[in-house]
């Protein structure tokens, strides 16, 4: 007598190789949807970065409203709407009491820094050594248009270029670079107000992504963490954390270094004489930011502003500069940054030759911060996690 099974214990129709087919379809779907989203990054990455940039304000306003808190026991709303304010006041006094300096002193440095780079043009032609960059732009014959600069023709249009040449020509795509053709068309002085339209733009963005954030970081962590299992969320939430923290202090110590930069280089270059000091001083403090490439830039505007100055000021200048980049080098970035941050300067190169040439400016103001954010997930996922090691060996 054959025996008879329930029905809940027959074996389901189409049993085989219909379940091993249906994941290899997931699979499938899901590596198409990552490769999508990929190109949608890709195609976005401005705004990705903007986002960043408006998130970084965000950690560092609540870093202060924290500060503020141990001094002042007050609801969160209130002390944000002091420090808001009191930034706000801040960068509206310099621009009142500083803007015309600073714009006039800008203005002066620039006709300096082209006159000198004109002479040092000459001067290295008279060894033999014709530097393209340093040439000076062909006359057109008239009633002609004027040419357009020189370019290698033998260089693939379309192709990027690598190495220094390529982060070179990166950091000149600026986020407001969607607006050029729109300039080239209504002319030269257009093309300024709608940089400046752009680039205000941007700005209120930050501003407002970093106000949202910093009025109640909670809700947008705890956001986030939903997406991820239950088993996971406390190991999501503690990496965040940790990702903000690690922002902050590095915040935190690269507005310290960038304002003794400032004070060091003002103060020096004002004691030899040199015009132009305060800017001077302020473009080394805020090119500080971007650390290796930054202070290299700022060396070099320094020692062509002051080619007019003579010999002994060009010296002194020099030596400034010298002084200024030990004590970055030596004293404040090991002290301040070295518990926030700890990476090695070729890695920090690297990583901003990378981006630079990918993403432009964007790539090369942000590599740090980013790069900070890359180490926490690799410390706290790979190391910890993964391997079961202890990231802080």
């Amino acid at each position: 007598m054959p025996s008879l099974r329930p029905d809940s214990q027959a074996a389901p129709q189409g049993a085989g190789p219909q379940p091993r087919g249906w994941s290899h379809a997931v699979s499938g779907i899901a590596i198409v949807a990552f490769a999508a989203f990929l190109a949608l990054a890709w195609s976005a990455v401005s705004t990705l970065f903007l986002v960043f940039a408006g998130i970084l304000l965000g950690v560092f306003l609540d870093g202060l409203t924290q500060l503020l808190g141990k001094v002042m026991p007050a609801g969160r709303g209130l002390r944000l709407s002091l420090v808001s304010l009191a930034l706000a006041g801040l960068s509206l006094a310099m621009i009142a009491f500083g803007g015309a300096t600073v714009m006039q002193q800008g203005r002066e440095l620039g006709q300096t820094v082209a006159s000198q780079a004109g002479t040092v043009r000459d001067r290295l032609k008279d060894y033999g050594i014709d530097v393209p960059g340093l040439s000076a732009p062909k006359k057109a014959p008239e009633g002609q248009a004027a040419p357009e600069g020189d370019k290698d023709s033998t260089e693939p249009k379309g192709q990027k270029t690598g190495g220094l040449a390529g982060l070179a020509s990166g950091a000149m795509e600026s986020p407001g670079s969607i607006l050029s053709d729109a300039g080239s068309v209504l002319g030269p002085a257009a093309s300024v107000v709608i940089a400046l339209f752009s680039a205000l733009g941007n700005v209120l963005v930050i501003v407002f992504l970093g106000l949202s954030c910093a009025a109640d970081p909670a809700a947008y962590r705890d956001g986030a963490v939903r997406f991820v299992p239950p088993r996971h969320r406390e190991r999501a939430r503690a990496l965040l954390d940790g990702m903000g923290e690690t922002l902050r202090h590095w915040l935190f110590g690269q507005l310290i270094t960038m304002a003794v930069i400032f004070l060091c280089t003002w103060a020096g270059l004002s004691f030899l004489g040199i015009g132009g000091a305060l800017i001077l001083g302020l473009q080394a403090g805020l090119l500080a930011f971007i650390p290796t490439i930054g202070p290299l830039i700022a060396g070099v505007v320094i020692v062509l502003a002051a080619l007019a100055s003579g010999l002994t000021a060009l010296l002194g200048a020099v030596g400034v500069y010298l002084a200024v980049q030990t004590l970055e080098s030596y004293g404040l970035t090991p002290y301040i940054q070295k518990r926030a941050l700890d990476i090695p300067p070729a890695t920090i190169f690297a990583g901003q030759l990378i981006l630079g040439v990918l993403f432009g400016l964007w790539g090369i103001a942000l590599a740090l911060p980013l790069m900070a954010v890359i180490k926490v997930l690799l410390a706290q996922l790979y190391i910890e996690d993964t391997l079961h090691e202890d990231a802080e060996a």
